[in-house]
Order: structure tokens, then sequence, then C-alpha cells
């Protein structure tokens, strides 16, 4: 029913009431009976069901389906309920939607970007987020409702893992915003592909496929994949590959990873591993020596693993082995050039041939019979050219020599090195025992630290040598069957113990030079470069200090051995013999005195025939003398 048909409805019964009213006041006024009037009230006499425009009124029941019928025309509706609308109206800034509500809403038309063909009389969805704002306006949304229905149907393929499709609208931190059905969703940089990616860039504005691997209810958050996508097609052609994969069958595969063990190769769909290994029959230190990215190879199965999908790759495998065709050049007796490749302690390994290599051991680099050490005499890389001295094809080891290069230099030892023939060596290595000296490459020998100086004692060789100084030696004796030559240094001079004998006499006193001090005594450094040992007890000085490291002094030498090149000596020594040389000066002055006293007073008594009083006065007075002399004596003898 229409408004006009509502109101003409009124009118009509609001006269029809008007006239029922004039009919039932008509009969009133001419009753006789009597009334009872009552005192009347405001609006007493009004009544709201008449309509005073003198129009029918409806009955209880008309008017009850008539107010159903109103109320129908009205939604109800609540906050963040999803409706849909009809487009009643667009205006350059807003879509007026109609829902069936007392009132229109309007939406911004910025969230009609995506149906530019909008137009009056859509029907679209949207959110109501306010039934009623400050202002009594109804508040509506399409983008929100659009999210939710997004959200909706994000959760329900993130059930089902089924794909979709999406536009990556811009780059953020550590990934990509994916819009997915109308919604903003987050793809990782390690999920946009199999391998890494690190300019994101290219794929803004590309609509591209995913899967959704995560979501958060909370937030309403989704992560999606695009390499989940790739990897499931990879999965399957991995498992097609494998199927069909047979022990010694050759693939063609693309390098597409270098590490320091081996290669990755793409196998189409597969990866499999090229051990270091496995790449080359001769030995490389990096797959990088002889591979690169990107490379395309031929190579061949060794192994595979179904379980765990691991496929090992050879490449040297298809030439043949090396050993198995060696040239006629490399034989027995043949002079072969290697490159260093492995160093023991043992010996070196030379590579002759990629993958065929020889040892050459640590007694067949020197003629010489002093130790060598083959880290110290090879370095990796070096050539070396050297002898075959035994080929095994079957065990694949061949050994070689060096010093074969070259005769025999102990052949013709006593010739060239004479006993006491004087020459000039290289000092090679030096131990705790001695210092070993090179002649000429293969011949050499040690100077024992014993044959080093005639004067000094060393703790070690190196307090008097280096190594790679040139040293004077002389041939002292040689041992052709072990290879030795027994050498000396100080012999080149005579023993000067011989003539400093005397001058070192025990007895005799010298200036010395504590240079080493220690708890046993003191090291003096004496004139001729001599050297001598003073104990502890022979440091005292006589004012009760002990001598000082550093301390110039005299020293008595109270020990002096040639054979052992020894002498020994004695600060304390030197002023308690001038003591006990004071004190005897001292005894030997009284014992004078006291005898000529004596013969004096015999003098006397042969002179004088008879006694006088006065004689006997001067003779008690030598006597007294004389016995004052004799108690003296007996004292001195008692001190001693």
């Amino acid at each position: 029913m229409s408004d006009n048909q509502i109101v003409n409805s009124s009118a009509a019964e609001a006269g029809s009431n008007a006239e029922v009213q004039e009919v039932a006041q008509a009969p009133a006024a001419t009753t006789n009976a009597p009334v009872a009037i009552e005192p009347e009230t405001a609006h007493d006499d009004f009544d709201w069901s008449i309509d005073k425009r003198n129009v029918s009124s409806y009955s209880k029941e008309e008017k009850e389906k008539y107010d159903s019928v109103y109320d129908s025309t009205f939604k109800t509706i609540t906050d963040n309920e999803m409706v849909e609308g009809i487009v009643v109206g667009v205006t350059k800034t807003d879509v007026v939607v109609n829902i069936g509500f007392k009132s229109d809403g309007l939406v911004s038309l910025n969230e009609f970007r995506d149906l530019p063909g909008l137009k009056v009389g859509d029907v679209v969805e949207v959110m109501v987020v306010e039934k009623e704002d400050r202002d009594g306006h109804l508040h509506l949304s399409r983008k929100q409702a659009r999210i939710t229905r997004a959200w909706e149907r994000i959760v329900e393929i993130h059930k089902t893992g089924e794909v979709v499709t999406g536009v990556v609208t811009s780059k953020t931190k550590g990934g990509l915003i994916v819009d997915v059905f109308g919604m903003e969703t987050f793809l990782p940089g390690s999920q946009i592909d199999v391998k890494p990616v690190t300019d994101y860039d290219q794929f803004v504005g590309k609509t591209m496929e995913f899967k959704v691997v995560k979501i958060n209810e909370t937030i309403k958050n989704a992560v999606v994949s695009h390499k989940a996508l790739i990897e499931s097609d990879i999965e399957a052609q991995r498992a097609e590959i494998i199927s069909k994969l047979e022990k010694g069958q050759v693939l063609e595969g693309t390098i597409k990873n270098i590490t320091d063990f081996g290669a990755f190769l793409d196998l189409g769909g597969l990866d499999g591993l090229l051990y270091i290994t496995d790449i080359s029959w001769g030995r490389i230190s990096h797959p990088s020596e002889v591979l690169k990215m990107d490379q395309k190879l031929n190579v061949v199965v060794l192994d595979f693993d179904d379980d765990k999908k691991r496929i090992s790759l050879g490449l040297k495998q298809l030439t043949p082995h090396p050993w198995d065709t060696l040239p006629d050049t490399i034989s027995e007796g043949k002079v072969v050039k290697g490159k260093v490749v492995n160093i023991e302690d043992y010996g070196a390994f030379l590579e002759i041939l990629p993958g065929v290599e020889g040892l050459v051991h640590v007694s067949e680099i020197t003629w010489a019979n002093t130790p060598i050490n083959a880290k110290e005499f090879f370095k990796l890389g070096d050539e070396y050219e050297a002898k075959v001295v035994t080929l095994d094809k079957d065990s694949r080891k061949m050994s070689l020599s060096i010093k074969q290069l070259t005769p025999d230099p102990w052949n013709e030892i006593e010739n060239k090195y004479p006993v006491e023939s004087r020459h000039k060596g290289l000092v090679k290595n030096i131990t705790p025992y001695g210092v070993f000296v090179e002649l000429e490459p293969g011949i050499g020998g040690m100077i024992h630290i014993s044959d080093l100086s005639w004067l000094k004692r060393f703790n070690h060789p190196s307090e008097y040598t280096k190594v790679g100084s040139e040293i004077e030696v002389i041939i002292l004796g040689i041992d052709k069957d072990n290879r030795k030559l027994q050498l000396g240094h100080k012999q080149l001079e005579e023993d000067p113990w011989n003539a400093l004998q005397d001058t070192f006499a025990v007895g005799t006193i010298h200036e010395g030079a504590v240079i080493k001090k220690d708890e046993k005594g003191a090291v003096v450094q004496l004139s001729y470069g001599l050297e001598g040992f003073a104990p502890n007890r022979h440091l005292a000085k006589e004012d009760g200090k002990t001598i000082s490291a550093d301390e110039t002094n005299q020293f008595m030498v109270i020990e002096f051995d040639r054979n052992e090149k020894r002498i020994v000596l004695s600060h304390t020594r030197i002023w308690e013999q001038a003591k006990a040389d004071e004190k005897e000066a001292v005894n030997k002055e009284r014992k004078a005195e006291a005898a000529k006293t004596k013969k004096a007073v015999k003098d006397i008594q042969g002179k004088v025939e008879k006694t006088t009083l006065g004689d006997l006065g001067v003779l008690a007075e030598l006597k007294k003398k004389m016995e004052q002399g004799g108690d003296e004596k007996v004292e001195d003898k008692a001190a001693e």
C-alpha cells in the first residue's frame, strides 16, 4: 500500500468517525430522563481513537494487521553484520547504498576502486559498522565486508590446501605484501622461490599463485608461499626421476651450488651431489678449481637412496683410470717430473699424471744420513724431478727417488774429505747435543757440543751458532758404512789450556766479573776468554756481604783442572789468607825480639864475674822481661 493510500484511508476513517459522533449525540439532546453530571477535568472528553478530520478509523484487527505490514518494511540489523544493499546514488566522493533500513548509508568511493563500472542499481555487499553514529547516520563499509569474506575464504583454503591467485602489491621488510581476495597477506622472502632471492622489486605488480601456509586467527593475519608450489612440482618430478634411476646411468645436470666438499647439480627437478673426490682422478683442493656455477655436465649415477632421496654422482668415472693407461715413459728407471700434492712425516707424494702419484720417502731425498723433515724440505705445489725406483700397476703404487739422480758422493768420501782436512759448511740443524753441518748436498756430519770451543761451556749449541750460518770445520773421523762424518770446530786452534796452566796456577789472583749467579755459586769471566766457577761459600766479603751478579772483584785460583777444563775460584780465600799472613808476621816479630833479649842476657852474664847489688837489680829486671816474653809466647801459641 502506498503512502497516499494510507493517508486517504485515514482521512476517510476520520470523516466516518465524525458522523458516528454526531449521530450518537443527537438522541441524547431529546432524552427526558435525568442525567448525572460529573465534574469535568482537562481532556477528559478527548478520545484518542477519533480522528477530528472526520475520517473513518481502523478496527482493532485491521490496525494490528497494518502495523505488522508497516513493521516488516524495516530490517532488523546489528553492528558488524554483513548485508546486501542496492546502489541508489553515486557522487564524486561517496556511494549511497540502500540496505532497507530507515535511512541509507554512505560508503567512500575509494572502497569501490576495484569496480570502475559501478552504477545505480548494482547490488553490493557491505558491513554495518554502526547503525547510528554520533550524527545519527548509518555507517557502512565495503572494505570491511571484503576483508571479512576474504578471511573466511583464506581460512577455508588453508584447510583444504587449495592454490590461490594473488597480486604482489608492495615490498616490505623481509618479504612482499600480496593481495588475496582483497586482503593483504605476507609473503616471506624465503618463500618466494627455491633459490635465494635478493631483488624483491622485480615481483611487485605481478600476479602469482600461492599456497596459504600459516594463519593467525587472533590478529587475522595470513602467510602465503610461492616456494611451496614449486617444491610440490619438484617433488613430483623428483619422484618420477627416482623411479627411473639406475646405477651407472649417465645424466645431464647443471651446477647450482659449489661447496668445500663438492658440488650440487640440478638433474631436472632433482638434486644430486658430486663429491670432490669424484670430480677428478687427480687431487684438487676445491671444486671451484675445475667447476663453475651454471655449468652443464654429464655425470654418472654412483648410488641413490629412495628414502632419503639422495643421489651420489661421479664425473671422473666417465673416463678410464689413468693407472690403466700409463704411458711407456713411466716405468722403472725412468726419470719423471711431478708436482707435490701431499706431504707426510715419512715423505711426499708427487703427482706425475692426474690420478697417478708416487712417493718420495725421506730416505730417498738426499745421500746424507742426517735426519730430514719432509715438511721442511718440500712445499705443496713445487715441482721435482725424480727417478722411478719401483712400479706396481696392480696395487697402483710407485716409489720415487730424488737422490738417485746424482752419483753417491760417499763412494769417494776419503779422497774429497780426508781426516784433518778443513772445510766450510752450512748449519742445517741444531740439537741439544750438537750441530749438524752440510758440506755439500748429501755430505755432512755433526759437531758435538763439547767440540765447539776450548774455553766456553754451552748449555745449548744455539748459544754459539744458528741454523743457516756458515761455520768452519775439521774432519775428525769418517764412518762410511753409516754415512757419517765426525766434525770438530775447536780443533781448528791449539788447546789454550796447555799454555794457560802456569798463568792460572793455584794460588794466583786474577780480576774477574760475575756473569751469572745461582744457588750453587757464580760463573766468573776471566781474561783470555776463560770462565771460572766460585762456590757460594767463597763469595763472602771481609765486611760480611756477598759478591753480587755483574760485580767485578779479585779472585784466587784454588783449583785448575786442564783435563776437565775447570777452574775453581775464591774471593774469600784472598782476605782470609791476608789475615793469616799478618798474624804470622806478628808472631815472627815477637819471636825475634825474645831471641834478641835472651842473647843480650847471656852476653851480660859472661862479662860480669862478681855479683854486686846493682848488678842484681839489672839481672832481676832482665829476668822479668824474659818471663813476660815467655808468657806472651805461650798465649800466642794458645791462640793459634
